[in-house]
């Protein structure tokens, strides 16, 4: 969720196997805040297993979860890449414009060459329910176009700043592509460099088909990578990312998933 400044909001439940219906004002506190929003469970999402760089996975089998990292790249992301190569791990990043892609273009193109999933975090990180319609598809575009130029792959999933949406937000994304991913873990690695109780934090949340949010820009947050990768492989977790997570199924335009 955030850093610096931002993030929040809540959201809940349901609708069947592929069909539509479903951090940084300190990037900010975990699923609360704004009105409720309806949301999908990825199990409810997959209907044959899912190949891809890091191997075939099938959800409906094995224990997933899926690491996903906020408003990076930062100076902290190669780090991170060279932790999750040598685990041997996917994540999905959701990634910010400003400062972020614009400072960075290399790591987000090692993002994608080396498996990950890239997705958007919009290009100033400014709280999507307070823009008017416009200005929220400028958040999204100008990311989504820039993302595509440095990858060649255009964006089809997105994390609203804070994890702030509503009806609004929800019909531009669908008019662009873009799925909502917000999360069911946090650290509220914005508000501590405690990197022992950051994993201690995931680890006592973590469950099967959960979406673990963290910030690669706090201090930190990449030096607890690898314990918690290393405990949930000890309890059996398989990572994925939040494509494989809902595999065979994908994720709907306009739907926001947690």
């Amino acid at each position: 969720m955030p850093f610096p400044t931002r993030k929040t909001t809540r959201t809940g439940a349901a609708f069947r196997a592929l069909a539509a219906g479903a951090a940084v004002a300190a990037l900010a506190p975990a699923l609360t805040g704004c009105a409720r929003v309806e949301s999908t469970a990825p199990s409810t999402v997959r209907a044959t297993d899912v190949q891809a760089r890091f191997g075939t996975v099938d959800c409906r089998e094995a224990k997933c979860i899926a690491l996903t990292f906020d408003a990076g790249p930062s100076e902290h992301s190669a780090r991170l890449l060279d932790i999750l190569e040598e685990e041997r791990v996917p994540a999905t990043f959701f990634l910010l414009g400003k400062r972020h892609i614009d400072t960075y273009p290399e790591l987000v193109r090692r993002m994608a060459d080396e498996g990950h999933e890239v997705a958007s975090h919009t290009w100033t990180h400014r709280i999507l329910t307070e823009l008017e319609p416009d200005a929220i598809r400028e958040e999204l575009e100008r990311t989504n176009d820039e993302i595509e130029r440095l990858t060649g792959r255009r964006p089809t999933l997105m994390r609203p700043p804070q994890g702030r949406t509503n009806d609004t937000v929800h019909e531009i994304s669908r008019e662009l592509g873009l799925s909502e991913v917000l999360w069911s873990v946090t650290a509220k690695d914005y508000r501590t460099t405690d990197s022992d109780l950051i994993t201690r934090r995931v680890l006592a949340q973590s469950s099967r088909d959960g979406i673990i949010l963290l910030h690669d820009l706090y201090d930190g947050t990449v030096p607890a990578v690898p314990g918690i990768i290393d405990a949930l492989k000890k309890r059996g977790y398989v990572f994925v990312t939040v494509p494989q997570l809902l595999a065979p199924g994908k994720a709907e335009p306009g739907a926001v998933y947690r």
